[in-house]
């Protein structure tokens, strides 16, 4: 068997990162355009498209597509995508900028040339609009609502050219892959089905659990890490690799699993997020997404269950890719291991519940980690990230984290 294809209708990857020598005159063609600088989630998106992680997307979406993402899963031509992949910018700056003319791209961290687009279409959006249809609310405290309502009043959109990949090959090297070296590295292990587990904590003993469950049901599994920003409290990418390593190393049958990582910034939008992980997890050639407990989810916004009801609503054929849907998982004491609500008959006086949020917590108001919340080598890891942290992060645990779910 071999595995699944690319999403799109042309069933190929699409990326859309420029090689040499083409890449270098493009570059030098760059510096004389004008520069429109970007966001690091704009930064993001840009080289997930450059490395075909967006396949079939060709660059920042128009309105049609942005409308038909917001509101009926879909872009323009009827293929199904789940959130809307746009750059903005003020509206002075649009008013500079005509259409069929080409502009730069800078990282407005960095001041990296990261690309260049042709801008095709300009046009404004009802923010707000968006923010209800793809994170369910417009509540400001919200982080994706924050940056959607932050951004620039008016959307540029065309084709992009991508020159740069940024600091993640060079930061990340032998983690940060491409969707066409997943899938090579998947094809030389013989593997056809492969689920992936989307990560932006250590990994503890439910992430440990669920990665097991799919090495039972699949050839592999791939770890993927979220490299790109994060929300204030996240545990940075550097310490959750090593962490990730060790307990492989220790814990996992050789050659049953990769860990790689992706230049994705977090928009921490619950079930439309996973549609997007499954959609880009697809072109990476996996066949599954784990979907556990309030994937991609933060605060109390979503239901802990809501991103895998979501897998239930799309259209039929939407994606190749298949939910891997896994109930809450905890350490129950009386059956001495990790267990689920399907497969443990006890009372929650029994069961410890384990989750990324409630670790950060505990390790960041020096608190003791209960035994069989994460393994030990683990544990000695994050002890020593934050012990070198000045202040005390603020974690606020979801209410049913604390079993009132």
């Amino acid at each position: 068997m071999s595995l699944v294809n690319p999403h799109g209708k042309d069933k190929r990857l699409k990326p859309l990162l420029l090689d040499d020598p083409e890449r270098e005159e493009a570059t030098r063609r760059a510096q004389g355009l004008p520069r429109l600088q970007i966001s690091s989630r704009e930064t993001s998106d840009l080289i997930m498209l450059g490395i075909g992680a967006f396949t079939p997307l060709e660059g920042f979406m128009g309105r049609a597509d942005w409308q038909g993402v917001c509101d009926e899963y879909r872009l323009a031509d009827g293929t199904f995508w789940p959130i809307p992949i746009t750059l903005s910018t003020t509206r002075d700056e649009a008013g500079t900028v005509k259409e069929g003319q080409d502009v730069a791209l800078v990282d407005g961290e960095s001041g990296e040339l990261m690309g260049t687009l042709t801008v095709r279409e300009r046009y404004a959006i009802d923010r707000a609009h968006e923010c209800k249809q793809i994170f369910r609310t417009d509540d400001p405290a919200h982080p994706g609502v924050a940056n959607v309502m932050g951004q620039g009043e008016v959307n540029l959109a065309g084709p992009v050219r991508v020159l740069s990949e940024g600091r993640y090959p060079a930061q990340y090297a032998g983690l940060y892959m491409r969707p066409e070296e997943t899938r090579k590295r998947f094809a030389e292990k013989g593997w056809s089905t492969v689920a992936a587990l989307q990560l932006r904590n250590p990994m503890h003993r439910s992430h440990e659990y669920l990665a097991k469950i799919a090495v039972e049901i699949c050839d592999g599994v791939l770890i993927q890490q979220s490299l790109g920003k994060l929300k204030p409290g996240d545990i940075p990418a550097e310490v959750r690799v090593r962490a990730v390593d060790t307990l492989v190393r220790h814990y996992f049958v050789k050659d049953t699993c990769i860990q790689a990582g992706v230049p994705l910034e977090m928009r921490y939008g619950g079930p439309r997020e996973a549609l997007l992980h499954a959609v880009f997890r697809q072109n990476f050639g996996c066949s599954h997404l784990l979907v556990g407990r309030d994937h991609a989810g933060v605060g109390e916004y979503y239901g802990p269950f809501d991103a895998q009801k979501i897998f239930d609503e799309i259209p039929a054929g939407a994606l190749e890719l298949k939910p891997l849907k896994i109930d809450m998982t905890f350490y129950c004491v009386r059956c001495d291991g990790m267990a689920t609500g399907r497969t443990c008959p006890h009372g929650k006086e029994d069961r410890l519940a384990v989750s990324g949020t409630m670790l950060r917590k505990t390790l960041s108001e020096g608190g003791e980690v209960p035994d069989h919340f994460s393994r030990p080598e683990v544990l000695a890891i994050l002890k020593e990230y934050y012990a070198t942290l000045e202040e005390k992060v603020e974690v606020t645990l979801h209410k049913y984290a604390k079993g009132e779910k």
